[in-house]
């Protein structure tokens, strides 16, 4: 049976929990090469993974795994990991960013600390992860660069609460609006992934009411759908803003009920859907 993931070079930010941690345990099931980058070194006291357990995970589904230490806030540590990655492994096939930063607010009551938190994770993050791994990418076979980022909407009510935010997912968006029309001519794909409901993950828990949680669905979705991204020909497949339910009913899934946290509660959407 052909696994198109196999031995193809993963590099995952954010990866210790969450959609990082899910989209790397389904691509190992082909025997991706993952590298798992992340802040999470140690036991965090509240919300489970690390870099550590994360690999071990992804060495057990089939995969091959290479933790590394990683601030996407931190320049060198970017270009230390990216070097340390390309060593190991010898090049680089696909880069996801995930990492994110949440913080919802409105705008007298966003601290000026937090709003450069959010924005040097999410939308500087996203543009030297992709700056950093460009060259290597460019060599791939089949490269894929893949923002976890909504559709670009200026709808002002996706401003109004939480501008702050916004402005910092939107950037990531603009990141896969630009590089996907600049590295077209280079076959490096570069797209946008969005859940249509919340997804049940430590920052839907730290930040949102249970009730919502209950309401979401596991992060199983949003990987499966970036497995169907991250497998089609790149030089196809670029400058989308792709929705997880949308991608996996192309598929002909039509029965997303094991996606639910609990099947019984109405769905929560998502922001920006």
């Amino acid at each position: 049976m052909t696994q198109p993931l196999h031995n193809k070079v993963i590099f995952i930010t954010g990866a210790s929990r969450g959609i990082g941690r899910e989209i790397a345990l389904r691509a190992a099931k082909d025997g991706a090469k993952i590298v798992i980058a992340a802040k999470s070194d140690k036991p965090h006291p509240k919300l489970p993974g690390t870099i550590q357990t994360v690999a071990k995970e992804v060495t057990d589904a089939g995969g091959d795994a290479l933790p590394i230490v990683l601030d996407v806030r931190d320049e060198e540590s970017v270009h230390t990991a990216v070097k340390t990655a390309t060593e190991h492994f010898g090049g680089i096939d696909i880069l996801v960013n995930n990492a994110s930063a949440l913080f919802i607010a409105p705008t007298l009551e966003t601290p000026m600390k937090r709003f450069d938190l959010i924005q040097s994770v999410n939308v500087r993050g996203t543009f030297l992860c992709s700056q950093a791994c460009l060259t290597w990418l460019k060599k791939s076979s089949n490269p894929h660069i893949l923002n976890l980022s909504p559709p670009l909407n200026l709808d002002a009510k996706w401003f109004k609460d939480h501008l702050a935010y916004t402005i910092s997912k939107y950037g990531m968006s603009m990141c896969t609006l630009g590089m996907s029309e600049e590295f077209r001519q280079s076959g490096v794909a570069v797209n946008s992934l969005w859940p249509k409901t919340t997804i049940a993950t430590a920052a839907i828990a730290v930040n949102f009411p249970e009730p919502v949680l209950r309401a979401s669905r596991k992060p199983a979705i949003v990987a499966d759908a970036a497995y169907v991204i991250l497998t089609s020909e790149s030089k196809n497949t670029t400058g989308n803003f792709f929705i997880d339910e949308d991608v996996l009913k192309k598929q002909g899934k039509t029965d997303f009920s094991e996606y639910a946290i609990d099947p019984r509660e109405k769905l929560f959407p998502d922001l920006f859907v």
